[in-house]
């Protein structure tokens, strides 16, 4: 059992109402998938996650994997259109077409809350929205996505939703579907502390009685939604109540793929679960008569997650304690910036909180960010509670690339020593990296073209990703960087958005294999460099200040480059050792 037999699953049907996205050129309507986050829509994002972990697979066993991706899509804001477009314009991320499916989610008429009638935009013609991610399962099965998976040998899958930013941070993902593949769980969760006001469920190991007289356990869901259902008051938490202790339901999943078709085959309710009645959401619509309106109201939906309500574990008597080791239900648990964080809705003007919305995302970016490097002897300004942000933006803007680890072990020992100053800007697009003693006083962005690869056009004449080859590479080494960089009195910047003005800043771009080095400089001002393809630029000290050179790169390193990063598994760590070529 390996990273070979797992596949990845994207459902990205939802309408995203709270978002309020639209399009600035056409005034379109956008569902959550082409939220422009931090440079690049959030479906761009999941994408480089899971290529990072498939470049980690890469350096560690010297073998290519592209893990084929299952994306649910609707006709809500034209959703599958916008997905499908995206997707093309990026030549299907160089992963080929034939390594993603998508299947149309179908849209559930919606009702008014008050008086239980269907909200109609013209006669006849109810309005329709998606009616949650709970059909996934059985649509999956409908559409053939299950047998797809089989036949690329894969058993497992992890479940991701697109508004969640953080939820490849570190060993979360890999975590979740490594003890679901390796102990043969039928169904996981990744899961966190809960915090006063999210839109979240809850996960819950229950317990019940069956008609037969056996006890019933295993881990599920309980909606928001059917917090009074169950007794559970959805305000703020006491410390120690019983609610406090319940953890977050993120909607991160491991699933059992043949367990899954199993249940979405059935011909019965089950194949739909958690089904809810949801009229809580404020609907605007323009009614038959051409009115704007806005009510409460909502539709029959059905909850991915409750598929866990099949895999309860039958036993004759009654158990007290750790029942929960032998389950086919699971849950991994961590710090809740690293599991979830959710560019949700957006942030409404004057609002200070800034849950759930990109502004918030953002900052538990930064968080984790510090988290990151702090530790590698890198000093960096503390970042305080949401509020201290909302008018005046964050402490510092540090966007790394996921191929730097993404396992934290991996990213660490590519950074050691320096500092980054308040008000400072560092975006690294680059996974061959290497940073000694680095004193960052401004904006230094680094952007690679190949960052795990080059790209290769394969006998069906599409671009797929080689890995390793042909990288583009960065060490910086006692190095200065000063400038002005980010103008943070602009009132123009979106820096969720990563849509910010500079007054200066130090830019390397890196064509193909470039590479480049600094030594024991300081380079100071507004600088871009950029490096041709096949060329290695150095910057050391020279007799009347900086010493440029610019040199071909050697003909028999022009595939593995001057040097590069060894990974090497050790007990249950990960070493790296810098090899020269």
């Amino acid at each position: 059992m390996g990273y070979r037999d797992l596949g990845e699953i994207y459902p990205l049907g939802g309408s995203a109402d709270r978002l309020d996205l639209v399009d600035p050129n056409t005034g379109e309507c956008l569902p959550a998938a082409m939220l422009p986050f931090c440079g690049r829509t959030l479906l761009e994002g999941l994408i480089r996650d899971l290529q990072a972990r498939e470049f980690l697979y890469f350096k560690l066993y010297g073998e290519q994997c592209i893990t084929p991706v299952a994306i649910m899509t609707s006709s809500a804001k034209n959703n599958h259109k916008h997905i499908t477009s995206l997707c093309e314009r990026l030549s299907w991320f160089g992963r080929g077409r034939s390594t993603f499916q998508l299947f149309e989610q179908p849209l559930v008429p919606v009702i008014g809350a008050e008086d239980g009638q269907w909200l109609v935009t013209k006669p006849f013609s109810p309005l329709s929205k998606p009616g949650g991610h709970g059909v996934i399962w059985k649509l999956a099965h409908d559409k053939g996505i299950f047998k797809w998976f089989s036949s690329q040998g894969r058993k497992g899958a992890t479940v991701r939703q697109v508004s969640n930013v953080v939820a490849a941070t570190d060993v979360t993902l890999l975590a979740l579907a490594g003890i679901g593949l390796r102990q043969g769980k039928k169904l996981g969760f990744a899961s966190c502390e809960r915090i006063s006001g999210a839109t979240e469920g809850i996960n819950v190991l229950m317990e019940k009685k069956s008609p037969d007289g056996n006890w019933e356990y295993g881990v599920t869901c309980i909606e928001y939604t059917e917090f009074d259902k169950f007794g559970i008051t959805d305000g703020s938490l006491v410390p120690k109540s019983l609610q406090a202790e319940f953890p977050a339901n993120t909607n991160i999943l491991y699933v059992d793929l043949p367990s899954a078709e199993k249940v979405g085959s059935s011909k019965n309710v089950n194949s739909i679960p958690g089904m809810v009645l949801n009229t809580r959401k404020p609907i605007v619509y323009v009614d038959q008569f051409g009115r704007q309106c806005s009510v409460s109201g909502g539709r029959l939906e059905c909850t991915m997650q409750n598929i866990a309500d099949n895999y309860f574990n039958s036993y004759s008597n009654r158990c007290y304690n750790g029942v929960e080791d032998k389950l086919d239900t699971f849950i991994v648990y961590n710090e809740r910036r690293r599991v979830t964080s959710s560019a949700k809705k957006k942030r409404r003007h004057g609002y200070k909180s800034l849950r759930q919305t990109p502004d918030g995302a953002l900052l538990d970016i930064l968080r984790n960010a510090h988290d990151l490097l702090s530790p590698c002897d890198i000093k960096l300004p503390e970042i305080g509670a949401d509020g201290n942000y909302v008018d005046s933006g964050p402490p510092f803007l540090i966007l790394l690339h996921p191929a730097l680890g993404p396992l934290w072990e991996v990213t660490r020992q590519k950074f050691y020593g320096g500092s980054i100053s308040e008000g400072s800007e560092l975006q690294v697009e680059v996974a061959e990296f290497f940073w000694r003693n680095v004193q960052l006083n401004g904006s230094l962005v680094i952007i690679a073209e190949n960052v795990m690869g080059s790209m290769q056009i394969d006998e069906s004449g599409e671009p797929i990703l080689h890995h390793g080859q042909r990288c583009g590479r960065c060490k910086l080494q006692n190095v200065k960087v000063l400038n002005e960089g980010i103008d943070w009195r602009h009132g123009g910047n979106v820096y969720w958005k990563h849509d910010v003005q500079r007054s200066e800043v130090l830019q390397i771009i890196l064509h193909g294999n470039a590479e480049f080095e600094a030594t024991d400089v300081v380079l100071q001002g507004n600088h871009v460099f950029e490096v041709p393809d096949g060329y290695k630029l150095k910057i050391m000290p020279g007799s009347t200040g900086l010493a440029i050179q610019l040199d071909p790169i050697e003909q028999g390193m022009m595939e593995s480059g001057s040097w590069h990063w060894d990974y090497k598994i050790e007990g249950s760590h990960i070493k790296l050792e810098l090899a020269e070529s």
